[in-house]
């Protein structure tokens, strides 16, 4: 697709409101003449995170007044009978532990997947063909649905159940999270790196109390000490930015 079909295409964001989904945003909203986000209430333990989402989309407009016009609806979708049914650390209260699987508690099975056919059966109805999603394989949590291989036949499938063209975009795939932390700054500079700091959530156990240096969190979840080490490796190379793939 030529850059030109490709902005206008418009996006979809799978956003959560945490770091990663916070950077797909704004890779988005840098590409996309027109994106749309959507969470899923699938009966995750902590409200904070849907919070969240209301705060980072709020800040977006006030602080890049160059994306306020291509920032579009915000949709939210009850999966509530999902997540009761793929039992998890996240939406029960369960030890943040190895399964006998070899797989993280905090894993919910075929999350990804369902986020997916809803997302994309939302951009069927909303005229959107990017479907934008935060996963990565770099910095493995043990998620088989994070992996492009798997991504790669979601969209296939959505491609042949749909009859469309859907693309799933991933642009944290390959990038650690010191490099996300990068990309932020190259996206939208200090500002954009404030944003992830203060208003996104990526804490496990939706601690909202503690603002360390690389956000809110409890500090001691699989995702904190992710979030931290990449923060700590940014910042050792003296918060290097870098430039988002695809842009001049």
């Amino acid at each position: 697709m030529d850059p030109k079909t490709e902005r206008e295409a418009g996006a979809l964001v799978l956003f959560s409101g945490g770091q990663d989904s916070t950077v797909c945003l704004a890779w988005a909203l840098e590409r996309y003449a027109r994106v749309e986000t959507v969470g899923f209430d699938y009966g995750q333990r902590h409200s904070v995170e849907l919070e969240a989402r209301a705060a980072v989309r709020a800040r977006i407009p006030e602080r890049f007044p160059d994306w306020a016009a291509r920032l579009g609806e915000d949709h939210v979708l009850e999966m509530r009978g999902f997540g009761s049914v793929a039992d998890s650390a996240l939406t029960a209260d369960r030890a943040i532990e190895m399964t006998s699987k070899g797989l993280p508690s905090t894993f919910v099975p075929g999350r990804n997947l369902a986020f997916f056919v809803y997302a994309a059966a939302l951009a069927d109805r909303r005229g959107l063909r990017a479907l934008v999603g935060g996963m990565c394989e770099t910095d493995f949590s043990g998620y088989p649905d994070c992996r492009r291989d798997t991504l790669d036949a979601m969209q296939a499938a959505l491609n042949l159940g749909m009859a469309q063209d859907f693309v799933i975009e991933t642009p944290l795939m390959r990038i650690t999270k010191a490099e996300t932390w990068a990309l932020a700054k190259g996206l939208g500079g200090e500002a954009l790196v404030q944003v992830v700091v203060e208003d996104s959530h990526t804490c496990y156990l939706g601690v909202r109390e503690d603002l360390h240096p690389w956000g809110y969190g409890c500090g001691t979840c699989p995702a904190c000490e992710l979030r931290a080490r990449g923060w700590e490796g940014w910042t050792a190379q003296d918060r290097p930015a870098l430039r988002p793939e695809g842009r001049p």
